[in-house]
């Protein structure tokens, strides 16, 4: 009986394991920061939020749908927390890579979504034109 206990208290430790450390998905978002805080009463953690500037179906520049991507910091990671805010005050667009974690605690961030890396986005530069023959080209 005490050998059943001891493995039912095993699997039971495992699976919360598993669910405190595992990894759901991961991906990557494009947007602008909007926000980045440290916030809690108890638990001091890095919050952040990004505006994805969806584009709807129809084919027009200024049909704009604004959807808010919230995520956590998992930890005090300096260095993603400092591009976060330098993303923030500039208001370039970023590739936010993140985690999702199948739950979330107190302890770590109000999101099971957490952000990993974050890289600035490259300036949209007009593409240049081919010569091939070496003909002037028109502009």
């Amino acid at each position: 009986m005490k050998k059943v206990g001891i493995g039912i208290l095993v699997i039971l430790i495992g699976i919360l394991l598993f669910m405190y450390f595992g990894t759901f998905s991961e991906g990557t978002r494009a947007g602008i920061v909007m926000k980045i805080s440290k916030k809690g009463m108890v638990f001091k953690t890095w919050e952040g939020q990004m505006n994805l500037q969806t584009f709807g179906a129809i084919k027009d520049p200024n049909n704009i749908i604004s959807e808010t991507f919230t995520f956590s910091i998992d930890g005090d990671d300096k260095e993603l927390i400092d591009k976060l805010n330098a993303a923030a005050l500039s208001g370039e667009r970023i590739n936010l890579h993140y985690i999702e974690r199948y739950v979330g605690v107190p302890w770590r961030g109000d999101t099971k979504v957490f952000a990993v890396d974050v890289e600035m986005q490259k300036g949209d530069s007009p593409p240049k034109e081919e010569n091939p023959d070496n003909f002037p080209l028109r502009n």
